[in-house]
């Protein structure tokens, strides 16, 4: 028979048993055999494995596999590679401040950023990167590259460039420099007194530097209306989208509320600030390309009534993470709520539940924010897409610049026909040939007829239709004149005003900034 004394010790228990609930007993021990399995297996593999094993890199590859089986967002991120998660909080990092890339195994030089060391030192977009510090850098990842351009600010890199035009290869040696990606990519007026920014990440201070914009275009006289181009913006930090949304709504205002599994992943965040542009008419440009935070902006000043939304639906990721440090300096940034806007909606596109029950992951059409003005994509595969895709409209803005010292302003700047002409015969030296993707199925569908034995005269049929489908590519580019001319226009301006300067270009025949001006100068 139980004493008191032995009752007052089984209570306890029972109401943490209750707490907890059988389901959360279950997970427990789940967890705790999932983990023995591992560290079992991980034990026989070191007794017995014939080997040498790497066990760091066997347990990195192991979580990103697990983790793949969760979401795209929830990753590990090792204590080496902590220079990621600074960058993804606060978009610094030391280096030479150049976006690079991959192509047929070899390193170039993508795009130089306006007033960094690269472009300091005369680095341009279109260079081959042959050494970094005496590493032959072909055939190897970027990520690999990009770990040795970058390190602590003042230290020195060597670099060895090939140019096109040049005979010789080109030596620098440049001293990095602490590399802080400008939120506010662009800004300027419009008909005199709308104002028009192009944000592009939320990072932090980048609600600050949004507002320092918005000041310099109201210093001359005040705006009658801010358009805000969010198309393409990933999102970022919660808690700048907070601050943005309070320059435009009383303080208080509810903009957005997260609900998980724990106490802390359950929270309203409000506006704390009086509003400094409370009447200010505005209008948010969005695509595909406007997730997270840029989402909480634009759909919450959508719910309140304070912003038209132009463009079209937003990609519709309604998930919030956070930061987690995990053992031996590690961080893991999982995934730990929903977030709702001020109407309840949760705007989260693709169900990753799916993938703990094997099935295929489904994007919900309703996902995303609905703009009040859609402007659909054309969504057309035209000789543009094949132009792109083989980086011609690239190499040749690398070429123009070897023999153009500079060039008008970007909204002044045309690409003259003889320009085009001269693009079109370097493509003859190329040996460019357009193939349409529909040439390419056509091509398969031969292959396939040959081998079921298809009669003569069908065969000659499809044989006719594929020459048909292999226009010359001067043709398709007359017939998308204009659209090539920009294209080109927008990487040469590239090559002298960088990004500023090509989005300054690109915008002069935007459809949706032209239907926000007409929206704002109709309020």
């Amino acid at each position: 028979m139980r004493t008191l004394k032995d009752m007052k010790r089984i209570f306890p228990l029972l109401a943490l048993f209750f707490t907890l609930g059988v389901g959360a007993q279950e997970q427990t021990t789940r967890i705790e055999k999932s983990m023995t399995i591992l560290t079992d297996v991980m034990r026989q593999l070191d007794m017995n494995y014939f080997d040498t094993l790497n066990y760091d890199k066997m347990t990195e590859e192991g979580l990103k596999m697990m983790l793949r089986q969760v979401d795209p967002y929830t990753i590990y991120i090792p204590k080496e590679q902590d220079t990621d998660l600074r960058i993804m909080t606060t978009g610094k990092y030391g280096g030479i401040g150049a976006m690079i890339m991959a192509r047929d195994s070899m390193i170039y030089i993508a795009e130089p950023y306006e007033g960094m060391p690269a472009q300091v030192n005369d680095i341009r977009a279109g260079d081959r990167i042959v050494k970094v510090d005496n590493f032959k850098c072909d055939g190897q990842p970027t990520k690999e590259i990009s770990n040795r351009l970058r390190g602590e600010a003042g230290t020195s890199v060597k670099l060895l460039l090939e140019r096109e035009g040049e005979r010789k290869p080109i030596e620098k040696e440049v001293i990095r420099k602490e590399i802080h990606l400008p939120p506010v990519t662009f800004y300027r007026r419009y008909n005199d007194s709308i104002g028009y920014i192009l944000f592009s990440e939320f990072t932090s201070g980048s609600a600050a530097a949004f507002y320092e914009a918005v000041q310099q275009m109201s210093e001359e006289h005040p705006l009658s209306g801010l358009i805000v181009d969010l198309r393409g913006n990933g999102g970022g930090l919660i808690d700048e989208a907070i601050r943005i949304v309070g320059l435009f709504v009383d303080k208080g205002t509810e903009v957005v509320t997260t609900k998980g599994k724990t106490h802390t992943a359950n929270r309203s965040y409000t506006t704390s600030t009086t509003p400094v542009y409370a009447t200010l008419p505005l209008v948010f440009l969005v695509n595909g390309g406007t997730a997270s935070a840029a989402e909480i902006v634009s759909g919450s000043l959508q719910d309140l009534h304070r912003a038209t939304l132009v463009g079209e639906r937003t990609f519709g990721k309604g998930l919030v993470q956070s930061i987690r440090p995990i053992a031996y300096g590690g961080n893991l940034k999982v995934t730990t709520a929903h977030y709702y806007l001020p109407s309840g909606r949760c705007i989260q596109a693709i169900n990753y539940d799916a993938l703990q029950r094997g099935e295929k992951l489904q994007r919900d059409t309703a996902g995303g924010i609905q703009p009040d003005i859609v402007l659909k994509d054309s969504q057309k595969v035209d000789i543009c897409y094949s132009l792109v895709r083989k980086h011609h409209f690239f190499d040749y803005a690398s070429r123009y610049r070897q023999t153009h010292n500079g060039i008008v302003r970007p909204d002044k700047f045309e690409l003259s026909d003889e320009d085009l002409e001269d693009f079109m015969q370097y493509l003859e030296s190329k040996n460019f040939v357009y193939e349409t993707e529909t040439s390419k199925y056509l091509d398969e569908l031969i292959e396939m007829a040959k081998k079921e034995d298809i009669d003569s005269a069908a065969m000659s049929q499809m044989e006719s239709l594929r020459v048909q489908l292999r226009p010359s590519f001067r043709e398709a580019i007359m017939r998308h004149k204009d659209e090539v001319k920009e294209l080109i226009g927008a990487d040469i301006v590239e090559r002298y005003y960088f990004q500023k300067g090509r989005v300054e270009f690109l915008l002069r025949e935007d459809k949706a900034l032209k239907r926000a001006i007409n929206v704002l100068s109709e309020k």
